[in-house]
């Protein structure tokens, strides 16, 4: 009586469509990083320490190759398509942004890609359009940024534990873009493609606009005569961006937004006599002070005024210097 059955089965088993299916991607990858700089040393770094296999990397300057002596000592140094096919899993490029088209370009060109592969790149201002000649070779994109500065130093790696990655990734891909993130310990920020511009102007407006503004405030404080600006500095600034973390705008305070246009002046005069390169910095930054403060509730607009006339009239003057010059 069994026979029956396995006929029926056996029938319904050849009638039903064959879904097309991928391999499935193997628990240790294979991986290859193109671009030891600070970025991709770190990163292939973190990777090995989850488990996966760095199997070549590519480094030509003096500061590329110290940096892959010190975090991946064992990779071999090879060729960008070397490297591209060694990286049987994963090929990560790690280079600068407006280099990244052109790196990808040259090796679909050249044969290094092939079908099934992944390949991801670490620009923040690049979605998944960048690696376009590397998916017509049937090459998987993904776009892997991690939110994080990085020194080129093993302190990178203890600083990788709960950042954020801006992935970019076509549907098929996230279970294994998030796995990704996960082993270097950090958590997926799901951005589309078009959002990729303005969510790198966010982090660089925010993060390497920082550096200067900090270092700016540093330079005039040793003009005033302060011997270690960064003593007096840095307990203020880490209280600042804490609350502005927390608060956003109520963290504001200062004359800017408390609309004291007499202080601002003397600011702006002083800068003027002794920084003429920090004014217009100054001013842009304290115009959209003002306006967040207005915009938040903060200063009353009748009591901008005095203020507003008083950054109006010195970005008259410094129109009108560089028009001069």
């Amino acid at each position: 009586m069994s026979a029956p059955l396995r006929t029926r089965s056996t029938a319904r088993r050849r009638s039903a469509p064959m879904a097309p299916t991928r391999a499935a991607t193997p628990a240790v990858l294979t991986v290859g990083v193109i671009g030891a700089g600070r970025v991709g040393a770190a990163l292939g770094a973190a990777l090995t320490a989850a488990g996966h296999r760095v199997v070549a990397a590519t480094g030509h300057s003096g500061a590329s190759q110290a940096r892959l002596a010190l975090l991946l000592p064992t990779v071999p140094r090879r060729p960008a398509a070397s490297v591209a096919r060694a990286a049987i899993d994963l090929l990560l490029i790690a280079v600068p942004d407006d280099a990244l088209a052109g790196v990808v370009a040259n090796l679909a060109a050249g044969g290094a890609l092939r079908p099934g592969q992944v390949v991801a790149h670490t620009s923040g201002a690049h979605g998944m359009a960048v690696l376009a000649p590397a998916a017509a070779v049937g090459v998987r994109p993904l776009a892997l940024h991690p939110a994080m500065t990085f020194a080129g130093t093993p302190d990178d790696l203890d600083r990788l534990p709960g950042i954020s990655y801006g992935v970019t990734a076509p549907a098929e891909l996230r279970p294994l873009a998030a796995r990704l993130v996960t082993d270097l310990g950090g958590v997926p920020e799901w951005i589309s493609e078009d959002a990729r511009p303005l969510y790198h102007a966010a982090l660089a407006h925010g993060a390497n606009h920082l550096v200067t503004l900090v270092n700016e405030a540093a330079d005039r404080l040793r003009d005033a005569g302060v011997g270690q600006p960064e003593k007096v500095l840095a307990p203020l600034l880490h209280a600042a961006l804490e609350n502005a973390l927390r608060l956003g705008d109520d963290a504001l305070t200062g004359p800017v937004s408390r609309g004291d246009a007499g202080t601002v002046q003397r600011h702006l005069s002083r800068l003027a006599a002794t920084s003429p390169e920090s004014v217009a910095a100054y001013l842009a930054l304290a115009r959209r002070t003002a306006d967040r403060a207005v915009a938040a509730g903060r200063l009353r607009a009748v009591d901008a005024q005095s203020l507003f006339g008083v950054l109006g009239g010195a970005q008259t003057e410094v129109a009108q210097t560089e028009v001069a010059a």
